[in-house]
């Protein structure tokens, strides 16, 4: 009879690691993977409540309030990253003085009633895209429990359980990137009409719909916290020891014994590797609705459909990546598979450079002073004008983005984005060692979320007035210096342990 410890390598994703076969008889060893499985499901709803209206937001805001911008898109994507890096380093500070049930059902809760607030952002007679802007940044401040989850992960598995839980949180992430957007592209065929609930005030749309699902599952989420989360902490080797959040004495003493010889350039360089990742991601998810509009000539419809199927397809081709990261990472370690991440990111980015004779569509292309009657006419019209705006210059002499290399980007970045953020978060938790993680974790998804804030803005201003051309060229470079900051810091990314010689390397 073979040991658990022996099927280690096969683990498939979603399953949990044993660390020894005493883990099997330990009483705890069941409440505790409980528990994780219940930040597992954490970390998928929060990734829902961000793509779940991803794709329709553009067309959303075009909707209730006509003098939207594209500029003003990157604020509104900005702000739940906003709210989500103000609130991290509070409730990872919370988590680690109090019981963590307590920052996530509060976070979980503001979640729920920013969703409500952003179905209903279409009702004010006046200012509506600003309430789509506020519900935003109060979905992302609900958000900030990402930091709760993943300090609880780090703090309840072993080293060896590591890698494998922060794929598998990863790997649920994934799930509801894939859920989120596939949801809005199936609610689709309700259409921008859809029906008036006339009791509540409320229209059911696919713009509205899909928040309130989002709101519906955070419900459920906070019964699962209440009712099956409690207190666990193993050590390094996956022994139990108390639950330090509770434990003044421990924690100081903890606190002093690994404060003093922490990595501080290893943990400032993981912060910024990890924001320049996540910058670049949100680069992407911003310009991918109103890029297609402009170079495909889709309808508000047609491109929330179809980005919707697409990241659907990347959520999908993460999860095989997740699978391929944990056998890989076993392989060459966490460093590498890191690196190669950003080797790919890199290509795609590249490959979505504009090239050849061609152009787009622009709209209005034949208006003249002669016809300016039969151009209001036409905007007076119910035919949605498609292409590439004439009041965007860069139309008129940028030549198209073929929809070989959208797709193409879309696949290149769906296997390196997951992989490096991974990567990230494994190599981070590892670095700090046994200390309570909370405000550490909080402070690395704090520049997760700034990254998040600051991507959007960037490409919504670049992308408006530059075009494509220069956004892409910009973000290559940007990960080319990604890689050439963790090649020079390479030999100093490695677990607590490690460094003071308490586990082979």
């Amino acid at each position: 009879m073979s040991h658990p410890e022996d099927c280690d390598d096969s683990t498939p994703l979603l399953r949990e690691e044993a660390n020894s076969y005493d883990d099997y008889q330990d009483e705890d060893y069941k409440p505790r993977w409980r528990s994780i499985r219940v930040m597992y499901f954490t970390m998928f709803l929060s990734s829902v409540g961000f793509t779940i209206v991803i794709t329709s937001l553009w067309p959303y805001l075009q909707k209730v309030d006509g003098s939207t911008t594209a500029s003003f898109l990157g604020w509104v994507v900005a702000a739940y990253s906003l709210g989500q890096m103000l609130a991290s380093p509070l409730f990872g500070f919370w988590s680690n003085h109090r019981s963590r049930r307590e920052p996530l059902v509060c976070s979980i809760l503001i979640n729920v009633l920013a969703n409500i607030y952003y179905a209903y952002a279409y009702l004010p007679p006046s200012h509506n895209k600003l309430h789509v802007l506020v519900s935003r940044a109060l979905v992302g401040f609900g958000a900030g429990n990402v930091a709760v989850a993943r300090s609880y992960v780090a703090g309840a598995t072993s080293l060896k359980e590591r890698t494998s839980a922060m794929a598998n949180m990863s790997a649920f992430q994934a799930l509801g990137f894939i859920l989120g957007p596939a949801l809005q592209a199936g609610l689709s065929f309700l259409g921008e009409g859809g029906v008036t609930v006339q009791l509540l005030s409320l229209q059911i749309n696919m713009f509205t719909v899909p928040a309130l699902l989002a709101a519906t599952f955070g419900l459920v989420n906070v019964l699962l916290v209440l009712l099956l989360l409690r207190e666990h902490r193993v050590d390094d080797h996956g022994r139990q020891i108390r639950a330090i959040n509770y434990s003044s004495e421990d924690r100081e003493d903890l606190s002093e014994e690994s404060e003093e010889s922490l990595d501080q350039l290893a943990i400032v360089t993981s912060n910024v590797l990890f924001f320049i990742v996540m910058f670049i991601f949100a680069v992407f998810e911003t310009i991918a609705t109103p890029l297609s509009m402009d170079m495909f000539s889709w309808t508000r419809r047609e491109a929330v459909l179809y980005n919707g199927i697409m990241i659907c397809g990347i959520g999908i081709e993460s999860i095989v990546v997740f699978v391929a990261v944990k056998a890989a990472a076993r392989r060459v370690g966490d460093r590498p598979v890191l690196l190669a991440g950003l080797a790919v990111i890199f290509c795609g980015f590249f490959v979505l450079l504009p090239w050849g004779n061609q152009y787009p569509h622009i709209q209005w292309a034949d208006l003249t002073n002669s016809t300016l009657g039969r151009a209001s006419a036409a905007s007076n019209s119910s035919i949605e004008p498609g292409g590439c705006p004439y009041q965007q210059t860069w139309c008129q002499y940028t030549p198209v983005i073929h929809l070989a290399q959208y797709i193409s980007a879309n696949i290149l970045i769906g296997v390196g984005y997951p992989a490096c953020n991974v990567m990230s978060y494994t190599l981070y938790s590892k670095i700090l060692g046994p200390r309570p993680q909370g405000v550490y974790m909080g402070w690395l998804t704090a520049s997760g979320s700034g990254a998040r804030t600051l991507g959007p803005v960037f490409v919504s201003q670049v992308y408006t007035l530059l075009g494509p051309r220069w956004t892409f060229s910009l973000i290559s470079v940007l990960v080319l210096g990604a890689g050439i900051l963790l090649g020079s810091v390479y030999r100093r990314l490695i677990p607590f342990s490690v460094r003071h010689a308490r586990t082979p390397p």
